[in-house]
């Protein structure tokens, strides 16, 4: 196993553990033989590359010259490696913050009995529960190693899980073939996404960096709101107490500063997820025969969890808001591009000022009016 990490913020995570317990814990794939991996594998490289040219000559986005970053089909546990590695980048700077609290700060022996191995522990025993869902993801943050390729351009790189792919379809009971490029086309939307806007990545890096920096890194407080958090998802809210239902464990936890950040990154990622559902709808029609039943059936697993322990860790880890990212921001991009064409929408890539708020997800007629009616008076 490739070792994750060095010493920068090692005491406060064991990334190295929260790979082997990911490992270890995760579902095992579905049975497929060694020919038939092979063959998915280089399916769904022809399939990428195929999606390149669909969605460019679709949205207008890039040129052949922006796609400089590598695709990767990878298994469960290299999804996991390249997850932990974009995390531990993602998270440095606050980790070695609470390096340096843990000394002095009043919960430094509950800090010490948890230690960085239970962290590694919990934070595998997610990456396991996500680990057999993911169909795909533009992974944007672990820097380039010799195992986990960069574009050239600072970029990152684009995942598909082969073996989840293969469960999807198989689940679903749809054509395979019409499936994989369905599916690599929803990808390959985000990867033109950020090699055809080149400050998006800073831009996102920023506002979750400016997140981190509002956390409140005295242990004891961080442990009081997690408690407080688990109370609340639990039914167990101290009474009198109101205003929390609906809200995921990471929404409770936040500070008011943080939630006007999340507000912003909420609406960049429903813009992000919605474009790409928009894009694999517009294309999918001329490109996947089947496309009509696929998305039918694909809707209805997104709406529905696989059991109540699925839903319950949705809902903890705000995997509904996922959901209704998707909905939202589509719905977002279809009524922008009904009004002022594709071209028009997109002078939402032009710079964060033209990227939609929260609220103008909601009215799209409110962003049209901002960014074109104005920029026209």
């Amino acid at each position: 196993m490739t070792s994750i990490g060095g010493a920068a913020s090692s005491g406060m995570v064991d990334w190295n553990l929260a790979v082997a317990t990911a490992t270890r814990l995760m579902r095992p794939g579905p049975d497929v033989s060694r020919d038939e991996a092979r063959a998915v594998v280089a399916e769904l490289r022809r399939h990428a590359q195929a999606s390149e040219e669909h969605v460019r000559g679709f949205t207008g986005l890039g040129t052949e010259e922006t796609h400089d970053t590598p695709l990767l089909v990878v298994d469960r546990p290299g999804w996991v490696r390249a997850n932990v590695a974009g995390f531990r980048e993602l998270l440095r700077p606050l980790l070695d913050k609470m390096q340096e609290r843990r000394g002095t700060g009043p919960g430094n022996a509950v800090l010490g009995a948890v230690g960085g191995k239970v962290t590694g522990v919990e934070l595998g025993m997610l990456l396991s529960f996500l680990a057999s869902r993911v169909l795909g993801q533009y992974e944007t943050f672990a820097p380039a190693t010799r195992d986990l390729p960069a574009g050239a351009n600072g970029g990152g790189r684009l995942l598909l899980v082969a073996p989840n792919i293969v469960h999807v379809e198989r689940e679903l009971d749809v054509e395979p073939h019409d499936f994989r490029l369905w599916v690599t086309l929803h990808e390959e939307t985000h990867r033109t996404q950020f090699t055809a806007v080149p400050w998006l990545r800073d831009h996102l890096e920023g506002e979750i960096q400016s997140f981190l920096e509002e956390t409140d890194v005295d242990p004891m407080t961080v442990l009081e709101r997690v408690r407080e958090a688990a109370q609340s998802l639990a039914g167990g809210r101290p009474e009198g107490e109101e205003g929390d239902e609906g809200r995921s464990l990471v929404e409770v936890v936040q500070t008011p500063a943080q939630r006007e950040i999340l507000g912003r990154l909420t609406a960049v990622m429903s813009l992000l997820e919605g474009h790409a559902d928009f894009v694999m709808d517009g294309v999918g029609p001329a490109v996947v025969p089947s496309v009509a039943e696929i998305r039918e059936k694909f809707q209805q697993r997104r709406a529905k969890g696989a059991s109540r322990l699925d839903m319950a860790l949705r809902k903890l880890l705000g995997l509904d808001a996922k959901l209704r990212q998707y909905r939202d921001g589509e719905r977002f991009v279809r009524a922008v591009v009904e009004e002022v064409g594709m071209d028009g929408f997109n002078r939402v890539w032009t710079s964060p000022n033209t990227l939609p708020t929260k609220a103008e997800i909601a009215k799209p007629a409110d962003w049209v009016t901002r960014v074109h009616r104005k920029s026209e008076a």
